[in-house]
């Protein structure tokens, strides 16, 4: 039990919380290329589909490489949204209106399973003697703002939310999954309804490894809870769930997929990514430098809550539900990542969801001193971090000082600041803000419990917003291949035939095939052959008695280890 007034639940303003949100999500989707790596893949991905024919829907690829991308939901809504929106606002902006779906709605589901969890008897704080304690619904909405501050407070998540990969449906279907499992509890028809979408939505944007993983935690946390779930929400949660699981593989066979393709796919979707039997080596590594700074300041708040109401008198605790179903969808992503060949940042994003509704319940027992340390760390990290990209930013447009303009000059050769003004004023005016909130926090001692998160939220949306507004021109040469596509453009003759592309990244081979009308294909016979390592080249020539003649040498400005060869094949 905690011991709270009504004072230190009241709510954040509505129209403050909607504007933050929103200001996140938006930022960054647009006025940009796609970026190397998972988010040019992603939508190479979905302008393969928008562009393809009914086996590219079925089966989703880059075009010119017969090799799956697994499961197609993320793709399916990418070229959908490009159909709808494409000619308006551009391919590559309205593909990338799928990321704020899914983040919109995986932010609206953690908002309303903390606050229906937030509710229950269990978790209210105590009575007291002379009144005046939170009555439950504004209790479990302050706790529900918190969850949500926290999942925008996440670091990690900046970049990561704001691309086009299968990721961003993944994080959406956990988050629908552990609202549909909360909300059933008190309507199992409405909850199972949930819990089956999110399922549905898990296991056409993932591996099927994941996909079980995510129904055997829901399942756990079920029956390891103390309050049960109804036969109401396990008929529809299970149907709905079935339905999503055969949904692909009945697609296959009723539109006659040929039987190569249907291998692609099956291989996609039972191999990729690659897994072991055992936790690797490589994977906890990752997790054990990367986790701390990624999902920062979830992880010590989820730490906090399960110290304090895990060790609560009452029988069960560990049972209750505010503990047992996000930590058992943790548990289960966290496995997954142990047992993954080799994981990377996107994958830590599946865990937010759950830990950031655990964090939410550290809120009312938070100690004056961690409070002032997560304010202030966050102040102050943020302020220098701001800073820092105001300077950068003057240096490229202005020159001065002439030390930092050197270094980017040094960094990125060939890039040209310029100055603009909508950038600047959105940049001045989100500044203003925070300064603002920052005044607010400091010059007074709120006695909200949500007070030791907004700095950490502004703050993580004052760094994003001004690296997508005074950065992003930078960022954007930096990352796209728009100029070196432009370049090979002008070397390759017209009618010239195929270019023997199976020796480049999925990454290239989606910006080039966006960016060029080039004939990309994993042929060896083709006439040319794009590729990276010359030594490479040299063992293909020998290997199938031809000569290379190079045409064209080049690389992104900012990436000095690649290097990118076209050479003309000529029999011998």
């Amino acid at each position: 039990m905690v011991k709270l007034t009504a004072a230190a639940t009241k709510s954040i303003p509505r129209i403050i919380i909607f504007a933050l949100t929103l200001v996140y999500g938006f930022a960054g989707l647009f006025f940009r290329d796609p970026w190397k790596n998972e988010d040019a893949i992603g939508f190479g991905g979905m302008w393969t589909l928008f562009r393809g024919n009914s086996i590219d829907w079925l089966v989703p690829h880059l075009a010119g490489r017969d090799v799956s991308l697994g499961t197609p939901l993320p793709y399916w809504m990418g070229a959908t949204l490009i159909k709808l929106f494409g000619g308006w606002i551009g391919a590559a902006n309205a593909a990338r209106l799928y990321s704020a779906i899914c983040f919109f709605a995986a932010a609206l589901a953690i908002w309303y399973a903390t606050y229906l969890l937030g509710r229950r008897r269990e978790v209210q704080p105590m009575v007291l003697a002379v009144g005046g304690q939170p009555d439950m619904k504004s209790y479990g909405m302050t706790l529900a703002d918190g969850a949500l501050l926290i999942f925008l407070a996440c670091v990690g998540l900046a970049q990561r939310a704001h691309e086009t990969t299968p990721m961003m449906a993944q994080l959406m279907g956990i988050s629908i999954v552990l609202y549909g499992t909360v909300r059933g509890l008190d309507k199992p028809w409405q909850g199972g309804l949930w819990t089956g979408l999110g399922i549905v939505i898990v296991a056409l944007s993932s591996n099927l490894t994941l996909s079980l993983i995510i129904v055997s935690s829901t399942i756990i946390a079920v029956l390891a809870s103390n309050a049960k779930l109804r036969f109401h929400w396990t008929l529809t949660s299970t149907v709905l769930g079935l339905i999503g699981f055969a949904l692909w593989p009945i697609l296959w066979y009723m539109t006659g997929l040929p039987v190569e393709w249907r291998h692609i796919a099956e291989e996609g979707w039972l191999a990729m990514p690659e897994m072991q039997s055992s936790p690797s080596i490589e994977s906890l590594g990752f997790l054990s430098v990367n986790f701390w700074a990624y999902a920062w300041p979830v992880w010590p708040l989820a730490a906090i809550s399960l110290a304090h109401w895990g060790r609560v008198k009452e029988a069960g605790a560990w049972r209750a539900p505010h503990l047992c179903i996000p930590l058992s969808l943790f548990i289960g992503s966290l496995i997954y990542i142990l047992f993954r060949l080799e994981a990377n940042e996107h994958d830590l994003m599946i865990m937010i969801p759950s830990l950031s509704i655990i964090a939410a319940f550290s809120l009312p027992i938070l100690k004056r001193s961690m409070i002032s340390f997560i304010d202030w760390f966050a102040m102050f990290s943020f302020t220098l971090i701001a800073l820092a990209i105001w300077i950068i930013w003057l240096a490229k447009v202005t020159g001065y000082p002439e030390t930092t303009a050197a270094n980017i000059s040094r960094l990125l050769p060939g890039f040209e600041g310029q100055f603009n003004w909508l950038a600047f004023i959105v940049a001045l005016a989100i500044t203003g803000v925070w300064l603002s909130v920052v005044r607010w926090r400091t010059s007074r001692t709120p006695k909200e419990i949500w007070r030791c998160l907004i700095i950490s939220a502004s703050g993580t949306t004052l760094m994003w917003v001004l690296l997508m507004t005074l950065w992003l021109p930078t960022i954007n040469y930096a990352k796209t291949y728009r100029l070196v596509s432009a370049r090979l453009s002008q070397v390759v003759p017209p009618g010239g035939g195929c270019i023997n592309s199976s020796n480049i990244g999925l990454a290239q081979l989606a910006s080039f095939d966006y960016f060029t009308k080039l004939n990309l294909r994993d042929d060896p016979n083709c006439p040319w052959m794009l590729i990276h390592n010359q030594s490479e080249a040299k063992a293909y020539a020998q290997l199938n008695n031809k000569k290379l003649h190079l045409l064209w040498e080049d690389r992104r400005a900012a990436d000095r280890d690649e290097r990118l060869r076209l050479y003309e094949v000529i029999p011998e």
